[in-house]
């Protein structure tokens, strides 16, 4: 039997370290979300991409992150680039984070993403062409 990934209004959701590969070359755009984990996105993320990422399709990005750095995206950015995608939108903004010395401290930017954040990547969404 074959699972289908959730559908949330119009967009398929897929957990790259779940996920079986999977053809997604008929989607309009491809979005890939991430927390960052030592300064990147999640390694399973990036390998599921890598190898399931269409070529030539436009394609945006999400991250969470305890700090909101431009230079966070260059791995995805690296990706698009190596697989000829449009790169159409990048969205970023705080994520609780215990990575290293945070989770001595019990990490830091609790309670967040909150919910104006949530309601702002849905506009970041929304706003995409």
């Amino acid at each position: 039997m074959t699972l289908s990934p959730p559908r949330t209004r119009g967009a398929v959701l897929v957990d790259a370290t779940q996920a079986a590969p999977a053809d997604y070359s008929a989607y309009d755009r491809i979005g890939l979300a991430s927390g960052v984990y030592g300064s990147r996105p999640a390694k399973a993320l990036m390998e599921y991409a890598k190898e399931n990422l269409p070529a030539g399709k436009p394609v945006f990005f999400v991250l969470t992150s305890s700090m909101c750095l431009e230079s966070f995206f260059k791995p995805f950015g690296k990706l698009a680039e190596e697989k000829g995608c449009t790169v159409i939108g990048r969205y970023q903004c705080k994520g609780y984070d215990t990575f290293g010395p945070f989770k001595l401290v019990g990490g830091v930017a609790k309670g967040h993403p909150d919910q104006s954040e949530i309601d702002a990547a849905a506009e970041f969404y929304k706003g995409l062409s």
